[in-house]
């Protein structure tokens, strides 16, 4: 595996920050959650069944922490403190996604943890980062998707501002996170020193926006929700068919003859309102009306067969349940329970033809305490 031999401590909660471990245990680091006594990390009481959320096995945790390890580690007491010393001089890693300057009030400044452990990469994962005038805001994902732009850009102008449908902030400033690390550990392979690295949600959740923010910043143009239509080019958005919707991202010149063509519209290439690039924007919605009349002669999935095997991007609009189809899951033991098994996602990535999967269960809260006395 690629981080065979890496230690990570996670002291982070709910989503961002467990998120990023569980992409470094994906890639084979050893992940130790270092939690709180009796409780552990929120998300073990986060999810659809309350049975689970009540045996701190809720789903939210269940999804993002295969393969790591828990010990329960009091912060607040001598006695904790100094567990987690030793955790540290065994670590390469520590990532903390509690408010700025927490981790600092419990004794563990950056300056300490690097006398600590000259070669840590501390990562500190935060709403607004380390610094400026924001730093001490709460922040959650929602919170991000406003202040970020990202939900005044998305649903119809009748509807925005609307928040995305799942948390993609928090998605994003944990991959972002993960990345750094990576990085941070390439740096001390070859210096031989740590670093601190300061990741902001905001930040990243910015970063994300692609031409929503490109267009502002380089060419000045202010962006607006289009709802389900793309903004660079026409006709590329959601149609309708038969029998449901079918995203069609005709973007290129031939792309958009071999679409007319194929749903026997071939006049619609000399409409001199659909020509070139800029008129299809310009006339998207009668665009999209002669289209979708001619798409309701067939259903979805056969215009999105036809359509792919020609080179026109397609497919159906799917419902989460069946989107999982189309992806590889990976099955678990239950915590604790060998007769029963979970289904989780690894990261999408396969390295020399394998994909990341974990390679054990979500742990018990405190199901590797032994370590601690083994330090």
């Amino acid at each position: 595996m690629l981080l065979d031999g890496i230690r990570v401590l996670d002291l982070t909660n709910v989503l961002a920050g467990p998120f990023a471990g569980y992409q470094l245990a994906l890639f084979g680091a050893d992940v130790v959650k270092v939690e709180v006594p009796g409780t552990g990390d929120l998300a073990r009481q986060l999810g659809a069944d309350p049975e689970l959320n009540a045996r701190l096995l809720g789903a939210s945790f269940l999804a993002q922490n295969g393969g790591k390890r828990s010990v329960e580690v009091d912060l607040k007491s001598a006695a904790g403190q100094e567990r987690f010393r030793r955790l540290v001089r065994t670590a390469d890693v520590v990532l903390e996604n509690f408010r700025p300057g927490v981790l600092a009030r419990l004794g563990f400044p950056w300056s300490t943890l690097r006398q600590l452990n000259p070669g840590l990469v501390y990562c500190a994962i935060s709403g607004f980062g380390q610094t400026g005038p924001m730093r001490d805001r709460p922040a959650y994902d929602q919170v991000i998707q406003g202040l970020a732009g990202m939900m005044s850009v998305t649903g119809t102008s009748d509807a925005a501002p609307l928040r995305a449908g799942y948390p993609i902030a928090d998605t994003m400033g944990g991959l972002a996170a993960a990345f750094a690390v990576c990085a941070g550990l390439v740096q001390r392979r070859r210096t031989g020193e740590g670093c601190f690295l300061d990741v902001s949600m905001l930040e990243t959740a910015i970063t994300a926006l692609g031409w929503a923010v490109s267009n502002y910043l380089i060419a000045g143009q202010e962006p607006t929700p289009l709802g389900n239509e793309n903004a660079t080019a026409a006709p590329s958005g959601t149609f309708r068919t038969l029998d449901g919707e079918l995203n069609i991202a005709a973007n290129k010149q031939e792309q958009f003859e071999t679409l007319c063509r194929l749903v026997d519209r071939g006049d619609l290439i000399d409409d001199p309102r659909f020509a070139l690039r800029e008129d299809r924007k310009t006339h998207r919605e009668a665009l999209r009306d002669e289209l979708e009349h001619a798409l309701a002669t067939r259903s979805a999935a056969e215009w999105e067969k036809t359509l792919s095997a020609a080179g026109v991007p397609a497919a159906r609009v799917l419902t989460v349940p069946q989107a999982l189809e189309l992806v590889d899951t990976h099955e678990l033991p239950f915590p604790g329970d060998p007769d029963r098994t979970i289904r989780v996602l690894g990261n999408g990535i396969r390295v020399d033809g394998v994909p990341s999967a974990p390679t054990a269960p979500p742990p018990l809260l405190g199901e590797h305490n032994h370590l601690l006395e083994e330090l």
